[in-house]
């Protein structure tokens, strides 16, 4: 998992909105092409980008998965979203319906590769074990894998036990992953505060979808009685990175070309 570069943060001052939050992910990821684009090893040297952490606070989002979008319910659950001031809308990447808010932190993890598909498998529980070791240095009783009856279900999940209630348990990250010809995009979203959004939209929205689960499986850090913030959770992600890469923090990631964009 660590590289022998420097590992790029970019921390992103505000949301764009949440299509364009999603789509500036996609197209970072699209300028690991940039070296690929070039067939002197010379041009493709200096035109590959360094892996990248991108993180940022999101606006209200509810993003459902492609297998969502096919049932019946699909349409009411994307208006019971804007009724709770969450915007809806279609990964590609990922399971069932998850929702996120301003108390989320989100990671985007880029890198170029190769083969990016020979260790897709292993990153989830790498970058479970790193995400949920951030969670312990920030005082959360943490645990990788799923809750029964959690939201977007997934074997690699990551839930905190509360330390005076453990049968309380909350999902608070989950991860998707997209891969393409020259790279990989992980993304993670950690819910931090108010959880009580969170709860009610996807309480609504799997209703109006249809699917069952369990409401209690849904909240925030802070309804484990830790007393954090999203900087705390920041800084502590990035205390674990450190273990991991050397970090250089810039203030936006360079540009890619236009011609690299378009390729296929």
């Amino acid at each position: 998992m660590t590289t022998a570069e420097p590992l790029h943060v970019y921390r992103q001052p505000r949301s764009l909105g949440a299509e364009a939050d999603l789509g500036r992910a996609l197209t970072l990821l699209q300028r690991t092409r940039a070296a690929g684009s070039y067939r002197d090893a010379r041009r493709a040297s200096d035109a590959r980008v360094a892996p990248l952490l991108r993180m940022y606070r999101p606006d209200p989002t509810v993003a459902f998965g492609q297998r969502d979008e096919r049932l019946p319910g699909f349409a009411a659950a994307a208006q019971v979203c804007r009724e709770e001031g969450f915007t809806p809308l279609v990964r590609r990447a990922g399971g069932r319906a998850a929702a996120y808010h301003q108390g989320s932190l989100v990671l985007d993890h880029i890198e170029p590769d190769p083969d990016p598909i020979r260790h897709s498998q292993a990153r989830f529980t790498e970058f479970g074990e790193l995400l949920r070791d951030a969670l312990e240095a920030a005082g959360v009783s943490a645990r990788l894998g799923p809750i029964p009856g959690e939201y977007c279900p997934g074997d690699h999940s990551v839930h905190g036990v509360s330390r005076e209630l453990p049968d309380v348990r909350i999902k608070l990250i989950g991860t998707a992953q997209r891969v393409i010809s020259s790279g990989w995009l992980f993304s993670s979203s950690i819910i931090v505060e108010d959880g009580a959004p969170i709860r009610r939209v996807l309480s609504r929205a799997y209703e109006a979808l249809g699917i069952p689960w369990d409401p209690l499986t849904a909240g925030a850090i802070t309804d484990l009685g830790v007393e954090t913030t999203v900087e705390k959770i920041e800084a502590a992600v990035l205390q674990v990175y450190r273990r991991h890469w050397e970090l250089e923090e810039i203030d936006e990631p360079s540009p890619i070309s236009p011609s690299v964009t378009t390729r296929g």
